[in-house]
């Protein structure tokens, strides 16, 4: 399976049991979220030391409802703490890392 080309697409991708070893983690990771599995998705943020993971990372904890460790991973990837819906934080996460 190819990456897709938009975020309609990303969520076509969710009949299948996983996904596909070539996509970035960043967006294995987003997967992961998107198709309702928060723990294998926080697996993998936790484990990209970069920006991209504690992006991924700080959403993951504002959605679990942990403001305070939320925060402190925006810090870490230069954002400030989001003021759009959950739903929309996500899929700007998922189009960020599509166009990567």
């Amino acid at each position: 399976m190819s990456i897709p080309k938009s975020y309609i697409e990303f969520k076509e991708t969710l009949t299948h049991q996983t996904p596909p070893l070539t996509w970035s983690e960043a967006l294995r990771a987003m997967w992961f979220d998107v198709k309702g599995d928060w723990e294998a998705s926080h697996n993998i943020a936790q484990d990209l030391h970069d920006t991209n993971g504690s992006w991924i990372h700080a959403y993951l904890h504002r959605k679990e409802g942990d403001k305070f460790n939320a925060g402190y991973w925006y810090r870490m990837a230069g954002r400030s703490f989001p003021s759009i819906s959950l739903e929309e934080e996500q899929q700007e996460l998922v189009t960020y890392f599509l166009e990567q």
